[in-house]
């Protein structure tokens, strides 16, 4: 697989995010970065270091929605835009998607009892689409397709990390272009979205998560080209790594629970010192620890005054 690395300025904490130049007998690029002018002179710059320039783009695919990997479809009217169907919810900004996007949130929220004046600052934060790209999907992809004009790179649904997720498996050079499934230095965070189908259910994100990291293990890659960061060579050892921390922090959300707790009520123990300022992050790692406890029966949930109320089984 012919492939150039783009890095991009991003304004998130995260930091830079990865974008990749494909030559096959398509020109792809995988991602996009952020909306932002600086994230395009850097997208514009990494092209032009390749050898192209931005109307020699055939194709962008995504590995999924976040604003940081779709933000710039915007600057290749004139290309295919390929990714999961979830994506498109967020390029046309469709206004009774924004709003029952708004209904799930706060009804989670609400159900894991988050005081509403935390609510509403949530949702303010969620409603900030501007980083997000405009033009819509040209082309679906799903589960073991083949990319177009790359024979051998096959798409794999991988949701955990954001119910949109894929990656593209090269079977020729055994390497994954693997978006946020696998980064070198931090764990995903394992969000809580609204469902591909859009219904008030959540999806069990850590648990499709720790799903879709066991998919990539089994795959046994030489090397993931990661969405932030280095590419990634141990790639079955870090997938190890990642799950029994998951398995420690599980534990620890056990302890927690030596009486009936809501979700809010352990986020703040476990996440003390960060829960007021990242509050989607934490409330979905909480949730996640929960969900896997409850998997195993460890734990149950009982709805208890309209509320989800977590207690050893």
């Amino acid at each position: 697989m012919e492939i150039h690395k783009i890095v991009i300025p991003t304004p998130y904490e995260i930091g830079d995010v990865n974008a990749f130049l494909v030559k096959g007998d398509t020109l792809s690029l995988f991602d996009a970065g952020t909306k932002t002018k600086d994230a395009y002179e850097a997208l514009k710059q990494g092209i032009n270091d390749a050898g192209y320039n931005l109307n020699d783009i055939e194709q962008v695919v995504l590995t999924h929605h976040h604003p940081d990997h779709a933000g710039w479809v915007d600057a290749f009217p004139k290309a295919n835009i390929l990714g999961h169907e979830y994506i498109d919810h967020f390029l046309r900004k469709n206004k009774d998607f924004l709003e029952y996007r708004s209904e799930f949130y706060r009804f989670h929220l609400k159900r894991n009892a988050v005081p509403e004046k935390f609510i509403e600052k949530y949702l303010e934060n969620r409603e900030e689409m501007s980083y997000f790209g405009t033009i819509p999907l040209t082309q679906l992809l799903k589960d073991q397709d083949e990319v177009p004009g790359h024979p051998g790179l096959k798409a794999y649904y991988t949701p955990g990390h954001a119910e949109s997720h894929l990656i593209f498996h090269d079977t020729k050079s055994n390497s994954v272009i693997g978006g946020d499934l696998l980064l070198e230095h931090v764990a995903s965070n394992p969000l809580i979205e609204p469902p591909v189908n859009l219904t008030l259910e959540r999806s069990k994100a850590l648990l499709e998560y720790r799903n879709s990291l066991v998919l990539l293990k089994d795959l046994q890659v030489n090397k993931v080209y990661a969405g932030h960061g280095n590419e990634i060579t141990n790639v079955s050892e870090l997938i190890t790594t990642r799950l029994e921390r998951d398995r420690v922090r599980a534990e620890q959300v056990y302890d927690i629970l030596d009486k009936p707790k809501s979700v809010i009520e352990v986020t703040q123990q476990l996440y003390s010192s960060i829960y007021r300022t990242q509050l989607g992050l934490t409330i979905s790692k909480t949730i996640g620890y929960l969900d896997i406890l409850e998997s195993e029966g460890l734990v149950k949930c009982e709805v208890i005054e309209g509320l989800n109320i977590y207690s050893r089984s």
